[in-house]
């Protein structure tokens, strides 16, 4: 089985083909096909590439199945003795993404 370890939107994922997973917002459209050629590592089985930091000719194509706004996150401050509060929230931009190669 392949396995490459693939960075996005400043963090990094472990990836097969046929997995499904959740990343920051890409600005292309639901159904279009997007490559990632930020490759840390490349396993298959036994034989294991690591880039330095990058490897040269790997990508990683996957399928976007859609876009959409991540679960509200809130952020609180509090300052005991000066009584002061402050709270907002955050709906992160998130991708959906499913693996369909890997080279």
């Amino acid at each position: 089985m392949k396995l490459a370890v693939i960075e996005t939107g400043g963090k990094q994922y472990k990836v097969a083909v046929g997995q499904k997973i959740q990343i920051e917002k890409l600005d292309k459209e639901v159904g279009s096909e997007v490559s990632f050629d930020k490759i840390l590592m490349l396993a298959d089985g036994e034989d294991v590439n690591i880039g330095a930091p990058y490897l040269k000719g790997a990508e990683v194509k996957a399928k976007i199945i859609e876009n959409y706004k991540d679960d509200k996150k809130i952020v609180f401050k509090y300052h005991s003795k000066t009584r002061r509060r402050k709270k907002k929230g955050h709906r992160q931009q998130m991708t959906e993404i499913e693996i369909t190669g890997i080279k």
